[in-house]
């Protein structure tokens, strides 16, 4: 069994763990989507925080004599699952800014062409300047 003042510290640092969370939501560092995610493990903490007889349930189900490692067997499935679900974030990111960075590279080549364009003077045909000249009114 657990002890109490240890059950207290638990909950208090997972109420603080939910405060950080709730302030990342308000700064906008954290998305919605991943606020929820963290908000849902937060809770099952809180949950095995206040009743730790259904941490002693899964350890005896998954053939575990003590909690702890039954705990840490849970913390390091969970944290590899994080690692692959980041990487996956990544490998996505990196792929629609690789994107980016090729439809820039093909806006700035569009935009030096364009300058280059107006920057050299359009060729004029001599009889078309001398018959302009020789009749003003012409092109009006």
């Amino acid at each position: 069994m657990i002890a109490p003042m240890l059950s207290i510290a638990f909950i208090a640092g997972i109420l603080l763990f939910i405060c950080l969370i709730l302030y990342l939501l308000h700064r906008r560092t954290l998305s919605m989507r991943y606020t929820l995610f963290w908000l849902f493990f937060a809770g099952v903490m809180l949950v095995l925080a206040v009743r730790p007889q259904i941490l002693r349930f899964f350890a005896d189900l998954l053939g575990f004599e003590l909690i702890s490692n039954a705990v840490f067997s849970l913390l390091l499935g969970f944290l590899i699952t994080i690692s692959l679900l980041l990487t996956a974030i990544v490998s996505r990111q990196s792929a629609k800014i690789k994107a980016l960075a090729q439809a820039n590279a093909l806006l700035e080549q569009r935009v030096k062409s364009l300058e280059n364009a107006e920057a050299t003077p359009a060729p004029t045909h001599p009889h078309t300047d001398a018959q302009t000249a020789a009749h003003p009114d012409a092109n009006t």
